[in-house]
């Protein structure tokens, strides 16, 4: 198993945490989506949280958007996943450079900007949960920590990082997502603060090369660390030619008869993973003729 994620629980099942290694996984969305460094980094961590948040979730026909609208010049990110792990997205400008922040680090906030974090969760109900709240800081982990807090109700800590090569290919990349249960006792709230506020940072525990199991270790060990279970988690893209005829068929039979008079075939990518799917004049017409049914 190379990219996975680890499920576990500490302090008597008061704490339950996750935490992903997504090296490979980051690193294809960077060859499909051919991004820059920054947009790499943002797009990164995004990957890795929606993956442990999808593992978090308990239907197996459970899905999870996370979208983040900012007004910086990565324009947005998305990312989709279920209740499997198995993650997509894109970034909405991959091709974006700017200079670095003021510690020489990628400025990932600098690249989102100010704007707007938002979940989507379908859980099979008659409408999607969605919770919405604005960013912070642009880093996404403490996004998505503040997101949690005020959206969900849940005390909880996201550490999210992505490290490069001089060649701009991944070299680490992972994070970790812990959570407090409404029944945790102060003591065990303050032992687990005082952890936090010594690590230094997610890309250093990365760096070491430690696996999920041991990031937890370190975060938790001294809580009683028990680990639930693991599993693998993949950049998967569910896009086919029916799915993409569905999308164009919600366009409207208007639109389909002008692309038939134009006489010529017409060609539609999937934003997630960049497959091109071609429809020929013919075919238009079929849709056409099938809609109307």
């Amino acid at each position: 198993m190379s990219d996975y994620i680890v499920r576990a629980m500490a302090a008597d099942s008061q704490i339950r945490a996750f935490a992903v290694t997504s090296r490979e996984l980051v690193e294809q969305a960077r060859k499909i989506h051919n991004t820059s460094p920054v947009a790499t980094a943002a797009l990164g961590r995004t990957l890795s949280a929606g993956a442990m948040m999808g593992a978090a979730m308990k239907g197996e026909q459970d899905l999870l958007t996370i979208q983040i609208r900012g007004d910086g010049p990565l324009g947005g990110i998305v990312v989709t996943a279920d209740s499997r792990a198995n993650v997509k997205g894109y970034v909405h400008e991959p091709a974006v450079l700017i200079p670095a922040n003021g510690k020489g680090k990628l400025d990932v906030a600098g690249a989102v900007g100010k704007g707007m974090l938002q979940v989507i969760k379908d859980l099979g109900m008659k409408e999607p949960y969605v919770g919405q709240t604005t960013l912070q800081t642009g880093e996404i982990a403490e996004d998505l920590t503040y997101y949690f807090a005020t959206s969900e109700q849940i005390p909880s800590s996201v550490g999210l990082g992505v490290l490069l090569n001089r060649d701009n290919t991944v070299r680490q990349a992972g994070g970790f997502l812990i959570q407090l249960m409404p029944y945790t006792e102060e003591r065990v709230i303050e032992a687990l603060e005082a952890r936090l506020s010594g690590l230094h940072s997610v890309t250093e525990l990365l760096d070491r090369g430690l696996k999920p199991e041991e990031i937890l270790e370190e975060l938790l060990g001294e809580l009683g660390l028990v680990i639930s279970d693991t599993m693998p988690t993949a950049f998967s893209c569910n896009c086919s030619k029916e799915r993409v005829e569905k999308a164009i068929v919600s366009i409207g039979s208007k639109e389909i008869r002008e692309m038939v008079r134009e006489g010529r075939p017409i060609e539609v990518t999937c934003h997630f993973c960049n497959q091109a799917y071609e429809f020929t004049v013919e075919e238009l017409k079929e849709i056409l003729h099938r809609s109307k049914r």
